[in-house]
């Protein structure tokens, strides 16, 4: 049957007010990459080749103090995914944990608000993650994963996360706004040991700063190379994924958010609460939302402002998305607004912190930290200084990933227990430490007991703990052994069944990281 003209004409109109309305609603790529470091072209790395990245932060806006509070997969995107602290988000501060039912993410709430959303590789994890009824929950989006390839090593992923993302767009209803989660699981060990040089075309030359808590040795700088490699396979997929929406004239109204779960998986940096750990690559590129791409920011951000910036540039109300308070801050300032450098100045110190992060102590114990950074310092508060911090010696120093480097590090101890490196990376540690960011950016010189420095000490001591009072964080109230009594999802036990003589193996540890003489603190 033949519609009157008037009629057609109104269907017409509704149906471009449907596309304009959904068009006004920018489209979201988030990419996070598994254990990446702040290596990148754009922050001066010259062994790490990253255009896609560098592409982003030329065209969009490059952060230098970007942090997660805590440098360890599954609490780290917890609090991505909920804009809260670790010490906010009780079984989900620790790794390996449950998160909570009454948590909800913002890939949910852009779920719940219509958009499409899905994701390729790691979203929230290692973990469980169910409803109110036990049902398992999709935090992150519908999981796009059927396309493979064949990787470069046999270490690295066979997700062919651009071509899963192209399948996601296929899938992409015309009339609604997405939302992308390219969960990269590079470069997370293990790797393919000397693939940076014979696959990648690199040299141990090309690098031109071993930090100073690892010995300069030639296994160390092939790791690093590895490692190299792989950040790149990470960034070769991003680049197909925004070669993929210029095609397709998508890319002007997408944001871009780029980043990392925290440091790289290497002794005293994964795991632990130093600079390296937790200062994370952050690139936001946005041209329809931003008045002066190409900018530098300065101010300190952390990972609980992405879950309300998310909110914020998709126009959903924190307070209409069921989420529970959030902590952190939208970005939207710093975006629209036409400055270098420092634009919010309240924006000048982070907080970080850790709880457990992995088996390995007895009854399941963590090793507790808070600490403040600043553009200047680093103060870390260490709450159970008699434990081990790196996780107990016999069971193989479980909060340190298998590497070369760990075992290198580990067998000059074994030569020489006052060894600095071995001190460095699993040595005991004092209740406070404190390191000047000036002059030691590696935090290899502890200046806590230093008289000059009290006033300082004592000054952000208060504030951080002023700031953890107010967030309710447990151990402000003497309570946080709750943190140790969260039953891990895996390896519960893992210490007593180690004691009892049975097959122990945390499954990113080598048996030669196992000490097989007792040590003595």
């Amino acid at each position: 049957m033949k519609l009157p003209v008037y009629f057609t004409a109104l269907l017409c109109c509704l149906s471009l007010c449907s596309n304009a309305s959904a068009a006004g609603r920018p489209n979201i790529l988030f990419a996070i990459a598994d254990d990446w470091g702040a290596h990148a072209g754009a922050y001066g790395t010259t062994w790490v080749k990253t255009p896609a990245f560098d592409r982003v932060a030329r065209e969009g806006l490059l952060f230098k103090h970007a942090y997660t509070p805590m440098a360890k997969c599954a609490p780290s995107r917890a609090i991505v995914l909920t804009g809260r602290h670790l010490w906010q988000n009780e079984e989900a501060g620790n790794h390996m944990a449950m998160f909570p039912a009454k948590l909800k993410s913002w890939p949910e709430v852009l779920t719940d608000n219509g958009w499409h959303m899905g994701i390729t590789g790691k979203g929230w994890g290692p973990g469980i993650a169910n409803d109110a009824g036990g049902k398992p929950r999709q935090i992150t989006g519908k999981p796009y994963n059927a396309k493979k390839a064949k990787p470069i090593t046999n270490a690295i992923s066979n997700n062919d996360y651009a071509s899963n993302f192209v399948d996601f767009l296929d899938a992409a209803p015309k009339e609604k706004p997405w939302c992308f989660w390219y969960g990269s699981t590079e470069p997370h060990r293990a790797y393919e040991f000397q693939s940076g040089v014979k696959k990648g075309d690199k040299k141990l030359s090309d690098i031109d700063h071993v930090p100073a808590y690892w010995p300069d040795d030639e296994t160390v700088r092939h790791d690093m190379l590895d490692y190299g490699l792989e950040v790149e396979h990470t960034d070769n997929h991003l680049g197909r994924m925004l070669a993929e929406l210029d095609k397709r004239g998508e890319l002007d109204n997408t944001i871009v958010i780029v980043t990392s779960d925290h440091g790289m998986p290497f002794p005293r940096a994964k795991g632990y609460a130093y600079h390296d750990s937790n200062h994370v690559p952050l690139a936001i590129r946005w041209p329809k939302g931003m008045k002066t791409p190409g900018r530098v920011i300065d101010d300190f951000v952390d990972f609980t402002d992405i879950a309300p910036t998310v909110l914020d540039l998709a126009g959903i109300p924190e307070v209409d998305s069921e989420m529970m308070p959030i902590t952190g801050k939208s970005w939207r300032l710093i975006i629209e607004s036409n400055k270098d450098g420092q634009v919010i100045a309240s924006r000048d110190h982070v907080l970080i912190g850790k709880e457990r992060t992995d088996v390995g102590r007895p009854q399941n114990q963590g090793y507790p930290i808070r600490g403040i950074v600043t553009a200047n310092h680093l103060l870390l508060k260490n709450y159970e200084p008699s434990r081990w911090p790196a996780g107990n010696p016999e069971t193989g120093y479980t909060d340190t990933d298998a590497s070369p480097t760990k075992t290198l590090i580990l067998d000059r101890g074994r030569i020489n227990r006052s060894d600095n490196y071995w001190r460095l990376n699993f040595g005991m540690r004092p209740a406070k430490e404190f390191y000047d960011l000036m002059s030691d950016g590696d935090c290899a010189t502890n200046i806590a007991d230093s008289l000059s420095q009290g006033a300082r000490i004592a000054e952000l001591e208060s504030r951080m703990e002023k700031e953890l009072l107010a967030q309710g964080d447990p151990r402000m109230s003497g309570n946080g052994k709750i943190f140790d009594e969260y039953t891990p999802t895996n390896n519960d036990g893992f210490y007593e069944k180690f004691l009892r003589g049975e097959k122990v193996n945390a499954g990113w540890v080598n048996d030669s990281d196992f000490e097989k003489q007792p040590i003595q603190p």
